[in-house]
């Protein structure tokens, strides 16, 4: 997720977010919902009372890191490959996601037309990393691999949704106090 710079980046792109806060929020919340979702249907495979089940998930802390990438500007495609700006940096946006950035590092306008200014997002905008944690004395005993399962299941959840492609590894390290 990224957010915009401009209020005119903002229009161009339709569920941009347009802050940094906004995008984070995005993704945590997707992120949050999809755990407990899986949690919830674990317990409830397991026969669970609802009483029970709201128990878990209010004693379930789920923490989420991750650093949207500010879009001051954006380039919709290969095809709109117009003049930068001295020191401007554009997302290139092709099917509402963006796939590279184009950096003018020069001081005067620049073409984004070739590889030597068309990079990949850097990873830092592109991980997203977190933590589960518990006080239920239940869950907090659970193995490795139970844990794993949440976190296998988390990452199918969020591959079969809206930015599928965006979610495809996870890996779970279980740890006690």
């Amino acid at each position: 997720m990224v957010y915009a710079g401009k209020p005119e980046v903002a229009a161009r792109i339709p569920g941009i977010a347009t802050n940094e806060a906004a995008a984070r929020g995005f993704v945590e919340r997707l992120v949050l919902q999809t755990v407990f979702g899986i949690v919830e249907r674990q317990a409830r495979s397991a026969l669970l009372p609802n009483s029970i089940i709201s128990a878990i998930l209010g004693q379930l802390t789920v923490k989420v890191i991750y650093a949207p990438m500010l879009c001051q500007d954006v380039l919709l495609g290969l095809a709109d490959m117009t003049e930068l700006e001295k020191k401007e940096t554009r997302c290139i946006i092709v099917d509402n996601t963006v796939t590279a950035i184009c950096i003018n590092p020069m001081d005067a306008k620049a073409k984004c037309d070739t590889m030597k200014n068309v990079m990949a997002v850097n990873a830092t905008h592109s991980t997203i990393s977190g933590s589960i944690m518990t006080t239920n004395i239940i869950m907090a005993k659970w193995s490795r691999a139970m844990w794993q399962g949440v976190v296998n299941r988390a990452v199918r959840a969020l591959a079969a949704g809206p930015f599928g492609s965006h979610f495809f590894a996870a890996t779970a390290t279980v740890g006690g106090n």
